[in-house]
């Protein structure tokens, strides 16, 4: 059994889905990939579809176990929480579809998240592939370890779901919030604190965060 299932959640990401699922292959052995569809109208789907495969059979190294779920009256928060409820491993990571995982360690993840609830990476934005200036949210993605990181820019407690790892039974019995149309996970961030639990940022854990136009995230960047 996988001890690391990945939940992508996937609207009209034609052109980094691939790289997402590929960079889960390398960095993460004999995990489960969840695609949560927020009915996109590209290839992305298609584009999964190719790395689907029975991981049963020789050669598998080259594809994942990849279940594709549709999701209707979208919200972040829902999205996540539907997919976590299929997940049997002991471990979940939220990857945005448009991120490459270049660093991540299994075994670390497993150790950090005996004392923590979550812990999540850093990103390094790449705006058309050129590595920019980190500012906004990227300043945060700092060289050190943070416990329970809280932002002076926004001046609330911050995590970011792009890439994150969670104790999957922490998060099923503590999920998301689905009324949200965004910051879904700063809010989570709150009750983590208030629930007196820990969560991490860990800048060992690495992710190259591609531009989308249409990425939360980016925006005022562009």
């Amino acid at each position: 059994m996988a001890k690391t299932t990945v939940i992508i959640r996937v609207k009209n990401e034609a052109d980094w889905i691939g790289h997402a699922i590929q960079s889960v292959i390398d960095k993460i052995e004999n995990s489960k990939i969840i695609i949560v569809d927020n009915s996109s109208e590209d290839n992305s789907i298609n584009i999964a579809k190719l790395f689907k495969h029975d991981t049963s059979i020789p050669d598998s190294k080259r594809y994942v176990d990849l279940d594709i779920i549709n999701i209707e009256n979208y919200s972040p928060g829902k999205a996540i929480n539907q997919a976590v409820n299929l997940v049997s491993s002991p471990t979940v990571l939220l990857l945005s579809s448009h991120c490459e995982l270049t660093e991540y360690s299994e075994n670390l993840v497993e150790e950090l998240l005996k004392e923590n609830v979550a812990v999540f990476g850093k990103q390094i934005p790449r705006y058309f592939g050129k590595r920019i200036v980190p500012r906004y949210i990227w300043s945060h993605y700092t060289g050190e370890r943070t416990l329970n990181m809280f932002s002076k820019l926004e001046n609330r407690y911050f995590m970011h779901n792009a890439f994150c790892a969670f104790e999957t039974n922490y998060l099923k019995n503590n999920p998301f919030n689905e009324n949200l149309v965004g910051k879904e996970d700063r809010y989570w961030a709150e009750n983590v604190v208030k629930g007196g639990k820990t969560y991490l940022y860990e800048p060992t854990l690495i992710c190259q965060h591609h531009y989308t136009s249409d990425g939360n995230t980016w925006r005022g960047v562009d």
